[in-house]
């Protein structure tokens, strides 16, 4: 304890204050000790050599900035769901799990719905233990992830999300991370634990908004098992401002002939990264992720993307885009590993990137690690401006370059957007993006 002390007093005097204050299950405390101390021995991913996973990513404004953990529970009922309800996407039929600042609204939330379960993790603790203590923490290890065990070190609440099968219809479950802005500097550990019985079928969006201009630091944790024959929609929607750091560690483990597609959006945040992680350990398993961010001014977007076909016959397309503007960065590092297992795999993956300036870059890494014979795999990356031909055909048929230029960028977005198979979540995102272009444009017609 003296080595985290000395390197990160805040959060070793916040792991202090918080095991004195949450509730105590002795098999709880065990995981928590135990990621605190791999915390201690890891720290922070700010090496600048032999540090592969953040070659293209600097951590040290996150580690070099002092943020506070809102150790009480207690905190005051700032906001409502009048005062969100137009900020985040939502619909009457949807199951909604609100926490505010790392704390869950029971006020702000309704878990009533048939053929899934949800409730916040502090109560899944006493009504589900055995479900959660057989599955927290075993994709999301704390290993060789310091900001997983950090994560899992306060583990004190979040979301629990059990998709039964026989359900009349898909439900969809709408989860809410809000940062409110009451407690200057806060970082918040969401965590998420969804648990996809077989031939269950449902939807599951994770929100994080921020309604504050000033610093906070998002650490989330997201695992999800998906048993045999089930169905999961997975959105990813991270709307924040670019003061936010945010840190994203989500795991996925797949069973035989089970469907999963993901679909991230990012807009905004100083410093924002992706590291998702799919294991195909199901004959005839079937994965779909995409992406979608726009980056400006000096904000850095990092898709740390990996998926792992472990049986055969299984099935996976990685489609990931981005729109940059003035001196933003961004990294894809999409890999895909096909086991000598896995025969028959189908495996295709696609980063495209716009760059609206001169001075934004993206690296890109697409790759492929392949050890089986007989597969059929792929990938490829492209990176470059809006094409000069194209909107030289615009302009003359009437259309000013402004003008032309957004309806290409919108264009471009669109690909990912129309894949979201929710009416309301897709009109959302949209006008989200549609809001954030005219400003692009406005810079990109200063270069």
């Amino acid at each position: 304890m003296a080595q985290s002390l000395k390197r990160y007093p805040q959060y070793f005097m916040d792991y202090e204050q918080a095991s004195k204050t949450r509730p105590s299950l002795p098999w709880l405390d065990q995981i928590r000790d135990d990621a605190w101390a791999r915390f201690c021995d890891l720290g922070f991913p700010i090496a600048r050599r032999g540090n592969e996973k953040w070659k293209y990513t600097d951590f040290r404004p996150i580690a070099n900035r002092k943020f506070t953990y809102a150790v009480s529970s207690d905190q005051p009922d700032t906001i409502s769901w009048d005062d969100i309800k137009m900020l985040v996407p939502n619909d009457d039929n949807w199951v909604n799990l609100v926490f505010v600042d790392g704390k869950y609204r029971s006020d702000m939330s309704n878990c009533d719905s048939s053929g899934v379960g949800v409730c916040s993790l502090s109560q899944a603790f006493e009504q589900h233990q055995d479900i959660v203590q057989k599955y927290i923490g075993q994709q999301a290890t704390v290993s060789d992830d310091p900001l997983a065990a950090l994560n899992t070190a306060f583990l004190e609440d979040g979301a629990f999300v059990k998709c039964s099968s026989g359900g009349a219809e898909q439900t969809v479950v709408n989860l809410l991370f809000i940062t409110s802005g009451s407690l200057p500097d806060c970082v918040t550990h969401p965590r998420v634990l969804v648990l996809a019985e077989s031939n269950s079928r449902s939807v599951i969006i994770e929100n994080y908004i921020s309604l504050t201009s000033s610093a906070c630091f998002t650490n989330s944790v997201t695992e999800i098992y998906v048993e045999e024959n089930a169905n999961i929609q997975h959105y990813r929607i991270a709307l924040e401002n670019d003061t936010t750091f945010h840190m994203g560690v989500s795991r996925v483990l797949q069973s035989a002939n089970s469907v999963f597609s993901s679909s991230s959006f990012a807009l905004g945040a100083s410093i924002c990264r992706n590291d998702f992680q799919v294991l195909l350990d199901g004959d005839g398993a079937e994965c779909h992720l995409n992406g979608l961010y726009l980056t400006m001014g000096s904000e850095h977007m990092d898709n740390f993307i990996s998926i792992d076909h472990a049986k055969p016959n299984g099935t996976s397309r990685l489609f990931y885009k981005g729109i940059l503007n003035d001196t933003s960065k961004a990294v894809f590092g999409g890999n895909v590993t096909v086991r000598q297992e896995a025969q028959k795999t189908d495996a295709q993956q696609t980063d495209k990137n716009l760059l609206l300036s001169d001075q934004a870059e993206v690296d890109s890494k697409p790759s492929l690690f392949i050890y089986a014979d007989d597969v059929l795999c792929g990938h490829g990356a492209t990176a470059g401006p809006i094409d000069e031909d194209t909107m030289f055909y615009m302009n003359s048929r009437g259309l000013d370059s402004e003008t032309a230029s957004r309806i290409l960028i919108h264009a471009f977005a669109g690909e990912i957007i129309d894949k979201v198979d929710l009416d309301p979540l897709k009109t959302f995102l949209d006008e989200r993006y549609d809001r954030a272009i005219p400003s692009a444009i406005l810079k990109f017609g200063e270069h």
